[in-house]
């Protein structure tokens, strides 16, 4: 069984709640960006990670906006069920950017980042990271990616929201490539679920543009 949820940032006990006991070997768990496990290297999050590790499912984790990019982009790039990883442990992976997974018998688009809304003072704090925003090659090589599959898959998981969720009408703010680029997708892509995280509520926008936060959703299933 494939499950979601929203933002961890870096909280264990998420992964120790009553629902999240009922997970067993062979579930896995997307996380719609924030992991936040992934942040100071400390010895902390070392240990957390380890935890993580003796789990009998698999976390499976798009990136958002408060990831230290530096820290994840050392681990190597791997091949798994379909689409491009990096390995953080044997059931600990990050599912890259416009890559489609083929999970259980289901087709998983993943296209994680998205703008910090604190942006300018994380920049002062020094903990902003430039590529929290997807660049150009990562938007085409999910274009062609889609494109073999048939511009169809069965999920797609973002950490920003679907189109229309997030923004207010007639919000005068221009909007991020990123945005432009989901637009393009929610108009040509056929797909039957949509989870996002970044805006920390659980709520369905639509019967299948949905975001979740503490909530912990089996896959096509919002109720």
């Amino acid at each position: 069984m494939i499950y979601v949820t929203g933002d961890l940032h870096g909280d264990l006990s998420r992964l120790e709640t009553f629902r999240m006991k009922r997970l067993r070997k062979n579930d896995k768990l997307i996380i719609c960006g924030d992991f936040g496990f992934l942040w100071n290297n400390g010895e902390a999050e070392k240990k957390a990670l380890e935890k993580m590790s003796k789990k009998r499912f698999t976390i499976l984790f798009v990136d958002g906006t408060h990831e230290n990019f530096d820290l994840l982009e050392q681990y190597p790039i791997e091949e798994w069920n379909g689409g491009k990883v990096r390995k953080i442990r044997d059931n600990v992976l990050y599912l890259m950017r416009g890559q489609v997974f083929t999970i259980d018998g289901k087709t998983i688009f993943t296209f994680g980042g998205g703008e910090s809304p604190e942006k300018q003072m994380r920049i002062e704090a020094g903990c902003w990271w430039e590529r929290e925003m997807p660049n150009i090659d990562e938007m085409n090589e999910g274009v062609q990616n889609l494109y073999q599959h048939d511009l169809q898959v069965d999920c797609i998981i973002t950490h920003s929201p679907y189109p229309g969720a997030g923004r207010r009408l007639n919000d005068p703010r221009e909007r991020t490539p990123l945005e432009t680029y989901f637009e393009e997708i929610a108009k040509t892509v056929k797909y039957k679920k949509w989870y996002f995280g970044s805006l920390h509520t659980d709520r369905n926008y639509s019967s299948r543009n949905i975001c979740v936060f503490e909530a912990l959703l089996p896959l096509d299933k919002d109720k």
